[in-house]
């Protein structure tokens, strides 16, 4: 998921949408079928989705077909699960036989199976308010508020609940921090700061500093409050430590929800949800509070929580309930000396399906930069190391589904791996690639995790290029894509991508584009593919990790990740 931040600018905000599809190929090319080993037909038929002949080098015209094809309208937005949006699996499979991958999955197939639950909130007939001191609030859905379960059920009561403000909602022994001490919230409503007290102390020492750390991830909060036994939490959306505006998260987290059916059992509170700011300072005014006092007071070690006194949250949420099946693809180019070990390149294929958007008539969310883009590079690596001499270890190419929907297709590799995590030597993650041109530097996310990062350093500077670490670690960057899915078991993993120095243009233009993609297009509906990107940078970054990752696959290494690093001790037991 992408959050980047930069300088606006005026003059770049050409990454607007194309209000129409992408041009559908010509006729003679989209009959250049599949050979006889690709799977059956998509359930669209006919010409679609077309194969056009592609070149085994890295492209920019291959590029281009990929990223409009996957981000085409035809393909609904890729939701997983969806009947149309499942096609798209079927389309990259596809790709990978036509290529010359051998099937990588489940049973000698393309696809690993992904059980899901599906939990649709119905809006007309749910409802969730605040009273304070008895007069209801009157919140919106969309608006004031975003709620939802995922507690797979049919319908959540939540009687009136008392609340209470638990700063960061954050457990911590490592860094002797714990805001539910001495707190007993069964029953009640947690208000919840979104990140980590290092946000709010860069310089204190307090936890990574201006770097998020997992605990100031939206997942972890939900989890520790199931864990404290609350009833509700809610946190408050602020865009700054958010990283991101408001109408992500009522795109996020409206619509179908999912989790992982393999999670049914887990505990979850009966109702989670976002809220305004606007809405928690008059929240906390009627209780004779200050929000933002409290709110700095919270970023102190040995903060005591406070209830809302006269506030009380009620809910009740009915959900249409359907368990599905979404899929990952995985293909394989078999390593000639030593098969067994493999080198993981992942990227995920959905995005958010056919919703109502309360901006424009278009409710196709396309998601061509997140992540056809990401989709499309390991395609293109797999492509070139299809066409050539294998190396010595194995490749597994695996597109991954319901990233959007907390990580889970990933979640559910590393659960289920299809090669032993013990014998994954490292991997790449590519997710949200922007067509900023050529660049200068290569940003690193999480800079300073892994060994990986030194051979990259290495590969870079062979090609006049730099390391960068991310520039905005307080948005956590790091925890909120598919990579951290294997870097929770263990496995070293690498996210990096072009950076926002342009060759040509300087830093500005870089983040200027980067500003305009997040703040206008991100997780919207205009997030599509247009003629007029400059895919110049996709084809240098794509020979620079396809260079890194054959100079791995070759080789007799086993990075790990730096000492002193969160996961490294997972590693290290593992290949005990």
């Amino acid at each position: 998921m992408l959050r980047f931040a930069g300088l606006a600018g005026a003059s770049l905000i050409w990454l607007a949408a194309c209000g129409e599809p992408a041009a559908e190929r010509p006729a003679e090319q989209a009959e250049t079928a599949a050979p006889e080993a690709a799977p059956a037909e998509t359930a669209n038929g006919g010409d679609w989705p077309y194969h056009a002949e592609t070149s085994p080098e890295i492209t920019e015209a291959d590029f281009a077909y990929r990223i409009s094809t996957l981000a085409d309208d035809r393909f609904a937005g890729r939701a997983p699960g969806h009947e149309i949006g499942e096609t798209a699996a079927d389309w990259i499979a596809e790709e990978m036989a036509r290529m010359g991958l051998e099937p990588a999955g489940e049973d000698g197939g393309w696809f690993q199976n992904v059980p899901l639950i599906e939990s649709t909130l119905d809006e007309a007939v749910s409802d969730l308010d605040i009273t304070l001191n008895g007069e209801p609030m009157g919140l919106r859905m969309g608006q004031d508020v975003v709620f939802w379960t995922q507690q797979p059920v049919d319908s959540v009561t939540l009687d009136p609940s008392g609340m209470v403000f638990v700063g960061y909602g954050v457990v911590a022994p490592e860094f002797d921090w714990d805001d539910y001490a001495g707190l007993d919230v069964t029953g009640k409503t947690v208000v919840i700061l979104v990140n980590d007290p290092g946000y709010a102390r860069p310089d204190s020492g307090l936890f990574n500093g201006s770097a998020m750390t997992y605990y100031g991830r939206w997942t972890y909060k939900y989890e520790e409050a199931a864990r404290q036994g609350a009833a509700g939490a809610i946190i408050v959306h602020q865009t700054e430590p958010a990283s991101y505006g408001w109408s992500i998260v009522r795109n996020s987290w409206s619509g179908p929800q999912f989790i992982l059916a393999s999670a049914a059992d887990e505990p979850f509170v009966d109702v989670e949800g976002w809220i305004q700011l606007e809405i928690a300072e008059q929240l906390f005014e009627s209780a004779g509070l200050d929000f933002h006092a409290l709110a700095e007071a919270a970023a102190e070690p040995g903060f005591t929580p406070v209830p809302l006194e006269g506030a009380q949250m009620t809910a009740t949420l009915h959900n249409d309930l359907r368990t599905l099946s979404s899929r990952n693809v995985a293909g394989r180019v078999r390593g000639s000396q030593r098969p067994d070990e493999h080198v993981l390149f992942m990227a995920h294929w959905d995005h958010l399906g056919e919703q109502l958007n309360f901006a424009t008539d278009d409710d196709i969310y396309n998601g061509a930069v997140d992540n056809a883009s990401g989709t499309a590079f390991i395609l293109e690596l797999a492509e070139k190391f299809a066409a050539e001499e294998p190396p010595a270890r194995s490749l597994i190419f695996v597109a991954v589904t319901a990233e959007e929907q907390g990580l889970l297709g990933s979640d559910y590799y590393a659960q289920n791996p299809l090669v032993p995590l013990n014998q994954t030597v490292g991997g790449f993650n590519f997710d949200a690639i922007l067509p900023v041109g050529e660049t200068e530097d290569v940003v690193v996310i999480g800079y300073g995790a892994s060994e990986m990062e030194d051979m990259l350093r290495e590969e870079a500077a062979a090609r006049g290029r730099y390391l960068t670490p991310d520039p905005t670690p307080e948005a956590g960057f790091f925890y909120r894509s598919d990579h951290v899915s294997m870097a929770r078991r263990g496995v070293p993993m690498l996210y990096a991508k072009g950076g926002n120095v342009h060759v040509e243009h300087g830093e500005e233009h870089g983040a200027a584009i980067a500003q305009a993609y997040r703040v206008m297009h991100y997780h919207q509906p205009s997030d599509e593919y247009d003629d007029s990107w400059d895919l110049s940078g996709y084809v240098q970054d794509g020979e620079l990790f396809y260079a890194l990752s054959r100079r791995l696959a070759e080789s007799d290494e086993w990075p790990n990740w730096y000492e002193g690093n969160e996961f490294r001790g997972l590693r290290d037991a593992m290949m005990e």
